[in-house]
């Protein structure tokens, strides 16, 4: 049985432009089965679906000549004369065939459909010469609404944080919050979630951890010190919600400071961490200023690391929290912080229970700095304003 993931009727609203459609987003995360229902659902049988990790396929795309590239798609039933939807699976595996998409583009009715691994990578396999020809959509692991999906349950999420705590109630909080218990340890890659018992689900993330290393870490870098490379990420996962001390890390690891920077804008291009930075007015300070580290997924996180509830918790939040807009967190060197700060205009302190206490201390904070939006996201629940269970975020 196949879930539809929110993504995808984003995708289905461009199907009649001509433009690209490039759906990128770390492995295993549902983007070939996304684009196989994206597939299915175009009524056209002048359409073909190729894997560009298969030998066999790459070879339509190696020709000097890309005119000889249609004679190729003939043999497969494709009518270069009329309307040619093709969708490439994990681009990446072959970036000589990105000109012979270009071309193809100028010359032709073709409606290309692309799905990569690496957002690191495809900014340097895409010529400046598609720009304006291709619409980039990312795709994470699940968040709880689709989780809940998966699950085959569902919820009523409201929109915006305010109505999320206005008609939040206990009821739906105690039916929900054990799956939301299970979303926080086991993660939201989808053939996690699907799995039967906790065995399984063990197995299946030591497998996408595996993936990610030996098909990404391995083949898209080109770093020589993949042992150094695998510590920092285990670091990494230990210090989740934590500023990245880079002179720290640089000793640990045993390698430079410029080095340990080009692995974090790997990892982050890879879409294996998430970096947030200080709410500031000043964009400079912002760009300037120590970031925050999250991971790409629970289940990842809570298996390979065991970090303290807390932490993990706060994890499960950001994911779901990002889907709002841009977040940054703020700091300052002696008394208040705010964990997230989302779109510079709404406040989010994180809380396993949460206080009256907590709550006044995140108002004074965010009122100065001119946030008149804060709420409190806790685990447990409460009933007076401002506090937002976090299965409902």
């Amino acid at each position: 049985m196949f879930y539809q993931r929110k993504i995808l009727q984003q995708i289905k609203n461009h199907l009649k432009s001509k433009e690209i459609i490039v759906l990128n987003g770390m492995r295993r995360v549902g983007k070939t089965t996304a684009c196989r229902m994206v597939f299915d659902a175009i009524r056209s049988e002048n359409k073909i679906f190729l894997d560009l990790e298969n030998p066999i396929e790459q070879k339509l795309f190696e020709e000097k000549d890309y005119n000889n590239i249609l004679f190729n798609l003939e043999h497969f039933g494709i009518d270069i004369k009329k309307k040619a939807y093709i969708f490439l699976d994990e681009i990446q595996a072959m970036p000589q065939a990105v000109k012979a998409i270009k071309y193809l583009y100028d010359h032709h009715d073709v409606k290309f459909f692309l799905t990569g691994s690496s957002s690191f990578y495809l900014k340097n396999v895409f010529p400046e010469s598609l720009a304006g020809r291709k619409f980039v959509f990312e795709m994470f692991p699940l968040d709880f609404e689709e989780f809940l999906i998966f699950k085959n349950t569902s919820m009523n999420f409201y929109q915006s944080l305010g109505q999320k705590d206005r008609n939040k109630n206990s009821i739906r909080y105690e039916k929900y919050k054990n799956l939301f218990r299970e979303y926080m340890e086991y993660g939201g890659f989808p053939e996690v979630v699907l799995a039967h018992n906790v065995n399984e689900k063990r197995l299946k993330l030591n497998d996408i951890f595996k993936s990610y290393f030996e098909k990404d870490v391995k083949i898209l870098s080109d770093f020589r010190e993949i042992g150094a490379l695998r510590d920092l990420m285990l670091l990494l996962m230990q210090r989740v919600g934590s500023k990245l001390e880079i002179s720290k890390l640089s000793s640990e690891i045993g390698v430079s400071r410029e080095t340990v920077y080009s692995f974090l804008s790997f990892l982050e291009g890879t879409y294996f961490v998430h970096f947030i930075t200080p709410f500031t007015h000043n964009v400079d300070r912002e760009v300037s200023g120590s970031k925050k580290v999250y991971l790409c997924d629970n289940g990842i996180v809570n298996h390979f690391a065991k970090i303290a509830e807390g932490s993990l918790f706060e994890n499960a939040v950001f994911l779901n929290l990002k889907k709002y807009g841009k977040i940054n967190y703020y700091q300052k060197r002696s008394g208040g912080e705010i964990d997230f700060v989302v779109d510079k205009k709404i406040a989010v302190e994180v809380k396993i229970g949460g206080t009256d206490s907590d709550l006044n201390g995140l108002r004074k904070v965010s009122l100065s700095l001119g946030v008149k939006q804060y709420y409190l996201a806790t685990k447990e629940f409460n009933p007076k304003g401002r506090f937002i269970p976090a299965l409902e975020i």
